[in-house]
């Protein structure tokens, strides 16, 4: 088997690109609510009711 192409690999991540991934967020209207996982990465919404946690001083 060796020599032979795999599938999954580094030419199917292409793909990937295809479509939107992320789209604008009803509560914070912000370009961070995944499609497809369906959670807002910027306030956390779909995942809980409260706000998302910000980390202060980095």
């Amino acid at each position: 088997m060796a020599g032979t192409k795999g599938y999954g690999g580094t030419g199917s991540q292409g793909k990937k690109s295809r479509g939107k991934s992320h789209i604008p967020c009803r509560r914070c209207g912000n370009y961070s609510y995944h499609c497809s996982k369906k959670i807002c990465s910027s306030c956390g919404y779909g995942n809980s009711s409260k706000l998302r946690p910000r980390k202060i001083g980095g």
